[in-house]
């Protein structure tokens, strides 16, 4: 036990060992949890997700620094990951959910269109749309473009117009 108190230490008093140790622990936590979670957290990146990497960074940071105990901090920090791992499964069969952790892709232009209300709802302007064109089609026009899409993610997808055969 002494061996322990020496290597982990207790509050916030602690030396350089003690919290090499603890951050090298809570490593290998973090990695377990994430690991638990899948690869969605990182792939996806939603809003959903980003609240959970924060949210597990911050909790774990407070036991490699001594600011919580060190046990109830890694249960914490489970609790949290097996409640994103719940959500995301209720969400995979109930739309409702999904749209309400995960949020809606919004149309930000479809049939030559801008859609000015989703644009103010994403908060872009017609040159951050251009941009997108821009750096998605390297083409400075809507007038190849069938839909752009506010995705989910933050990112904006840009769908052409169905080429004719002639």
């Amino acid at each position: 036990m002494e061996m322990m108190d020496e290597l982990f230490g207790h509050g916030t008093d602690l030396n350089t060992l003690q919290m090499t140790v603890r951050a090298i622990v809570i490593f290998f936590v973090a990695l377990l949890l994430i690991r638990f979670t899948g690869m969605r957290v990182f792939g996806i990146k939603t809003a959903f997700d980003t609240c959970v990497i924060i949210m597990l960074g911050a909790v774990l940071s407070r036991a490699v620094v001594g600011a919580s105990p060190f046990i109830p901090t890694i249960v914490a920090s489970a609790a949290l990951v097996i409640t994103h791992k719940i959500i995301a499964r209720l969400s995979v069969n109930n739309q409702r959910i999904s749209h309400m952790v995960k949020g809606k892709p919004l149309s930000i232009y479809k049939d030559g269109i801008l859609n000015e209300k989703n644009m103010k709802k994403c908060a872009l302007s017609f040159g951050d749309v251009m941009e997108e064109i821009r750096l998605i089609l390297n083409n400075n026009s809507l007038e190849n473009i069938d839909e752009i899409i506010m995705e989910r993610t933050g990112e904006i997808s840009v769908i052409e117009k169905k080429k004719t055969a002639k």
